[in-house]
């Protein structure tokens, strides 16, 4: 095998100049039927109705997410000089005048959804959330005495006439604009921050009346209160604005100079970074709107028609009540069929191979893994690499407690990981002072593999102990990620591991990998080289095929040797959660591959790669997905699954996925509708009772929880 791949090293653009002909959607454009399919979550009646309400929330956050860095980074190309726009390979205009088309048509669909589908559906589960104009006179009363007691000591107004300094709104907060109107001369403006993070909460519960529930949003136990929070107005009048800033880091992916000192730079920066979407009630009156523009120097451009209420992300804490029925039904993590009739951990995988499924079942086991590593003896040494972790990440608890007890703890940090770099710095902080010898990334890429290696003293010998995984260290996202991790003692696999972080530590670069399929070293070949066996066998009148699972599917030279398999007679079958600007089913091009899309009460994080290889298939877990990014400037582990044993295991759950007709959705986001009219089946939850059935005939007892997750 090839050593470190540089074209993967100097590629510069996902649709470089050699694949310009390659026919792709827009990956910005691909990204939002994804969150459409969020959406599509919180219009199905099929889902309990406050998980609906959930997921009107996990689109909010993700468009938040999506402006801050996707939509910012366009309008930066837009921005810059004729002369130099005219480099770009593509006008970026007419592609974010799209964008902003499309969102506009999905937020009006979220409004509808929000006021039309969901506040009549919780009315009748006798949950009302009312507004300051719907309380009864007792209800006014309360929340007049809540605002007075616990909101207005929170609340810091700025009026316009008596504070002229430009103004800056903070990125990601919700304001009201207020419009006072005295009973002579003319009408004021004035500014107020809704203070959810000092309140602790968006909502306020009032008292149950009569087995009903009521509900307001602090934005309108503050209109409650407003007449007196500015006295002497004849009206006065509060419509909600918010601003996302640019989150983009300002940061090559390199690590000259203190990398350290550059990310926590970028991180004030982004606080103040540059405005990318103005939210604003429809309802705002067209010069107070003006009026605001002016004080705080943006244009019309930023400008995005919202609603009433901004910041639906807040509903991840909307109030819970014990009514079963409006949540899904709990499926309490499983023991492992294996791992749970072991004492140890590691007595359990130097016995055998085993996968672990989350999070259908025990996150606990890793945890276990690096606290008994930890408090080993014979264990001399622990490496990891960590991208994203828990705030109070068990995790590195133990490699701290490891390092105190004098073995050789070394941790690759990754700072550039989006939006956790304030979290990654604490802990890795944490880590250094206890001893552990903490490395910030590699240079010119970001180490996003999930992989660790224990290394254990047995009879005079080094025993490897390896833990290979596609998510990540993290408790809380544990439960809500479907991922896969493989614990092993296979030499063919901890060898290679072992390699991997001497590359990480050492930054050794000749290296050569024959079982595992590492980026930036030979995982874009790697997969080039099993197509193109599909191919051959294909071409030779063999059966052929491809099945392959991931979140995302961008790179241009990965998409055109898909193209070229399908012409080849190669049967392609992708299932892919997020983007995808591989267009399939065109005669000629791509008539030979399918793609769906689940989005449903997990999100599908594993990624699995299965190729036919004549009727001895070959099985890869991996890290990463196929896009630009991850094969030429990440760190990214492939594995392969050698245990029988294991390998019908992963394939009966990517089998139960490929056939799932509950959540599964085409390309143009219509439910797919599966040949075989009379199978029902509906993924996950058949994994979860797939799983429990082994836990079950293994002998384990299986306890369902009465408690909501």
């Amino acid at each position: 095998m090839a050593s470190i791949d540089n074209t993967d090293l100097t590629e510069s653009s996902p649709a470089s100049a050699a694949h310009q002909d390659v026919p792709l959607i827009s990956r910005e454009l691909s990204w939002l039927a994804f969150n459409y399919r969020v959406l599509q979550e919180a219009k199905d009646p099929r889902v309990p109705l406050l998980e609906r309400l959930n997921f009107l929330a996990i689109f909010s956050s993700n468009l938040d997410e999506y402006f801050k860095v996707r939509v910012a980074t366009m309008r930066r190309l837009v921005k810059l000089k004729k002369k130099t726009r005219e480099k770009l390979e593509d006008d970026p205009s007419p592609e974010l005048e799209a964008i902003m088309a499309e969102v506009s048509r999905q937020q009006e669909e979220f409004g509808q959804v929000y006021r039309n589908e969901l506040l009549p559906e919780l009315r009748k589960a006798h949950i009302h959330l009312i507004s300051e104009t719907q309380c009864t006179d007792g209800q006014h009363k309360m929340a007049l005495d809540y605002f007075r007691g616990q909101v207005k000591p929170l609340l810091v107004p700025i009026i316009f006439s008596t504070n002229p300094s430009p103004l800056f709104l903070k990125d990601q907060v919700v304001y009201f604009m207020v419009r006072l109107k005295p009973k002579e001369g003319p009408e004021q403006y004035a500014i107020l921050e809704i203070p959810t993070q000092k309140h602790g909460s968006r909502f306020v519960q009032l008292p149950v009346e009569q087995g009903e529930h009521y509900v307001m949003l602090l934005d309108d136990v503050i209109r409650v209160g407003l007449p007196e929070l500015f006295p002497g107005f004849a009206e006065v009048e509060a419509y909600a604005i918010k601003l996302s800033r640019d989150a983009e880091l300002d940061i090559e992916e390199e690590v000259s100079g203190n990398l350290m000192a550059k990310i926590k730079k970028s991180l004030k920066k982004r606080e103040t970074g540059h405005p990318s979407r103005l939210l604003y009630d429809p309802e705002t009156p067209e010069p107070m709107l003006h009026a605001l523009l002016d004080r705080i120097g943006i244009t019309t451009d930023e400008l995005v028609e919202g609603s009433r209420f901004h910041n639906f992300r807040d509903f991840f804490g909307f109030p819970t009540f014990k009514l079963p029925h409006l949540y899904y039904e709990p499926q309490p993590p499983l023991p492992h069929p294996v791992l749970a009739k072991y004492p140890s951990i590691l007595e359990a995988m130097k016995a055998q191979e085993v996968m672990v499924h989350y999070p259908y079942q025990k996150f606990d086991y890793v945890l276990q893994f690096f606290e008994e590593a930890a408090n080993d003896p014979a264990v001399t040494s622990i490496s990891v690499t960590l991208y994203r972790v828990a705030d109070k990440s068990k995790v590195a608890k133990a490699l701290i407690k490891a390092a105190e007890h004098g073995k050789l703890v070394t941790v690759v940090v990754e700072l550039k990981a989006r939006f956790d770099e304030e979290s990654n710095i604490y802990w890795g902080n944490k880590m250094e002072k206890a001893g552990a010898n903490v490395l910030y990334g590699v240079p010119d890429l970001k180490v996003h593999s999930k992989i660790a290696l224990v290394t254990r003293q047995e009879n005079g010998q080094s025993v490897q102990y390896g833990y290979l995984s596609t998510g990540n260290y993290n408790e809380k996202t544990s439960r809500i990620y479907t991922d896969h991790a493989l614990f092993t003692t296979d030499e063919r696999l901890t060898s290679e591991l072992s390699k991997v972080f001497h590359f990480l530590v050492d930054g050794e670069r000749n290296l050569t990998f024959e079982h595992l399929l590492v980026a930036p070293f030979n995982l874009r070949s790697g997969l080039h080289d099993l197509i193109q066996h599909e191919m051959k066998l294909a071409q030779e009148g063999k059966p052929a095929y491809l099945i392959a699972k991931m979140n995302a599917l961008q790179d241009s030279r990965m998409i055109k040797q898909l193209y070229e398999a399908s012409q080849a007679g190669v049967k392609i079958e992708l299932l892919v959660r997020g983007i995808c600007s591989l267009i399939p089913g065109v005669p000629g091009l791509s008539e030979n591959i399918s793609v769906r899309s689940i989005v449903d009460r997990y999100l599908e994080h594993g990624r699995i790669y299965v190729f036919g290889n004549g009727g001895e298939e070959k099985i890869y877990v991996a890290s990463a997905d196929w896009m630009n990014r991850n094969l030429m400037r990440r760190v990214e582990v492939a594995f392969p699954i050698y245990n029988p044993t294991l390998r019908q295991e992963i394939r009966h759950v990517l089998d139960l996925h490929m056939k799932d007709n509950h959540k599964s959705r085409l390309s143009n986001n219509q439910y797919w509708v599966s040949d075989d009219t009379s199978i029902s089946m509906h993924a996950q939850y058949a994994t979860y009772d797939y799983l429990k059935e082994m836990a079950i005939q293994s002998g384990l007892e299986v306890v369902p929880s009465d408690n909501k997750e």
